[in-house]
């Protein structure tokens, strides 16, 4: 059986070669058989599989998360919905983050205007804030 190596592997899809051995442990790609010497042989397909998890990860997705959409994404008990529900309800989860972003943001910006800048530590209107916190 002819395979690819994991420094092709890794090449091709653009990660290095740990991020290929993490996925392999974590059993989001399967173990490739490998030669009498010992070299694993990955499938072609790995490769596309791989770019299929770092893009989920830049979407927001979490690697527990790609494992059960490549668990869908494998099975034929599935459909088309049920990626959309999953990934609507990854969208809820962003926009919650966002605003929760938001919020701290605003908090921040309200918290550095009211500094003076130029007092001692001791009286530090940012440090203040964090010591007494919100109520």
């Amino acid at each position: 059986m002819k395979g690819l190596t994991i420094g092709k592997v890794a090449k091709e899809a653009n990660v290095n070669i740990e991020t290929v051995r993490y996925y392999e442990r974590l059993g989001l790609i399967s173990k490739p058989p490998r030669t009498e010497s010992g070299y694993r042989q990955f499938p072609v397909e790995v490769v596309q599989r791989i770019k299929f998890i770092k893009r989920a990860q830049e979407l927001g997705f979490t690697l527990l998360e790609v494992n059960k959409l490549l668990s869908v994404s494998d099975g034929k008990d599935y459909d088309c919905h049920d990626i959309q529900q999953f990934a609507s309800k990854k969208l809820e989860e962003i926009e919650q983050k966002i605003s929760d972003l938001e919020k701290i943001k605003s908090i921040l910006y309200d918290l550095s205007k009211k500094c003076p800048g130029q007092s001692p530590l001791d009286k530090c209107s940012i440090l203040e804030e964090f010591k007494e916190g919100s109520d």
